[in-house]
């Protein structure tokens, strides 16, 4: 496989661009190597710029659940830039996406559009903060919620530590007010509530973790993070950035049968464009400017192209066949990934929320960030060269999802299930 042209571009990139990139994970910093230019994309497949083609399973981070350029998708966006790319002025298709939006979820009755998934989560602490009245917040480790100072804060030793800076450029004052506790840990979540309960303003809990590597939330974890929010008067934040429309088409929540407060939604929502959104219940949307006291704004929310790809996006995933589709081809992954790793003797957890899945080279549960660092990282790196070398485009970090997508045939799923018994052969003289 030759990536000449991606190395040509990456050193000029790097000349211009931080590392390269702008999103760090795309550096392969995890994995080691050039990281491949994309040069074009449809259903499936993946080209880089030096011709080679890959079957991609990082689909935009899982924004891309149709596949790439998807034909009524690619139309909906042109007709839309045709109009006009941007007016700093409501249109149409904001309502439209909203009012879908509000159907799809039970727990939103009103939302405001951002660009990101960092500006939805970081908008609805604040709005939290504002109803509630109080400054502290809860996160859990292993979660992501975008790059806002207050959430970057990382979790210390013991059960419940008080936030400290997670990066360079947060200061102590940020954090001071993010409580970080293991994520599926009834207990210390309890004892945490116990004791900061009438000082929290909210929790905010990825109900499907996606960032620690795929790690589901145990029911009767989220249970109690609705059941004693609701008794300390603080706010559940569900969010859902990842598997809003990834696990079901009203998200994790419909799935879990459990009703947050506000939710955060971004990816899938943008059909492939920059968008994302936040929403709730009507009397706490409404403490938003111009109805209340809390100020949040951005030039290009609700962008008229992002919206007109979002409305169609949902009206294809409407059609209810797509999610059992979605669920039976990664489930048929997953099912490969264990299979051969078993006979070859590889020692991996393959853990799956619906159609988002990571394999783990670790013998243990993995059911919180502890338990997935056990994960051999070495192996990962391993793992995913041998299946790019074989045309297989899996994220480049071991701690992040793969996504399955409607475009991936029953035949690309075989194809990859292929490759890793492959991979797995060429470890038996190893073991």
């Amino acid at each position: 496989m030759k990536i000449e042209n991606s190395r040509r571009l990456f050193e000029e990139a790097r000349k211009y661009i931080p590392g390269g990139v702008d999103s760090p994970v795309r550096s392969y910093k995890a994995v080691g190597g050039t990281p491949l230019f994309i040069d074009s994309a449809r259903g499936a497949l993946i080209r880089d710029a030096d011709g080679n083609e890959y079957l991609d399973y990082v689909m935009s981070w899982g924004a891309l659940i149709l596949g790439h350029a998807h034909p009524l998708v690619v139309e909906a966006v042109c007709k839309a830039a045709g109009k006009g790319t941007s007016f700093g002025a409501p249109t149409y298709k904001e309502t439209e996406l909203a009012r879908m939006i509000c159907g799809a979820f039970p727990s939103i009755g009103m939302v405001r559009f951002v660009s990101s998934g960092t500006e939805a989560a970081m908008s609805a602490l604040r709005l939290a903060r504002a109803y509630t009245g109080r400054d502290k917040i809860i996160k859990f480790a292993g979660c992501y919620h975008g790059h806002a100072d207050s959430l970057l804060a990382e979790a210390g030793s013991g059960a419940a530590a008080l936030g400290i800076p997670g990066s360079a450029g947060v200061t102590k004052g940020a954090a001071a007010d993010t409580l970080v506790l293991p994520y599926n840990d009834i207990g210390v979540f309890r004892k945490t509530m116990e004791q900061y309960g009438e000082r929290i303003a909210c929790v905010i809990v990825e109900p499907a973790a996606g960032n620690m590597g795929t790690v589901p939330g145990d029911p009767a974890f989220l249970v109690s993070l609705r059941s004693l929010t609701r008794e300390f008067g603080a706010l559940l934040i569900f969010d859902e950035v990842i598997s809003g429309f990834r696990l079901a088409y009203g998200g994790a929540q419909t799935i879990y049968n459990i009703t947050p407060d506000l939710t955060c939604l971004g990816k899938i929502i943008g059909g492939g464009l920059p968008a994302g959104a936040f929403g709730g219940r009507k009397e706490i949307m409404e403490y938003l400017a111009p109805l209340g006291p809390v100020y949040q704004a951005g030039t290009l929310s609700g962008n008229p192209v992002a919206m007109s790809a979002g409305v169609e996006t949902l009206k294809l995933l409407l059609n209810g066949k797509v999610y059992g589709q979605l669920e039976a081809k990664a489930r048929a992954l997953q099912t490969g990934f264990e299979e051969n790793a078993g006979k070859s003797g590889l020692v991996v957890s393959c853990v799956r929320s619906a159609s988002m899945l990571t394999l783990f080279f670790t013998g243990r549960k993995v059911v919180n960030y502890d338990t997935a660092q056990s994960s051999d990282q070495v192996a990962y790196t391993d793992y995913f060269r041998a299946m790019l070398e074989s045309g297989v485009y899996l994220p480049p970090a071991q701690f992040e999802a793969l996504f399955v997508s409607a475009s991936h045939t029953d035949d690309d799923i075989e194809r990859t299930i292929t490759v890793f018994k492959k991979y797995c052969a060429s470890l038996k003289p190893l073991l």
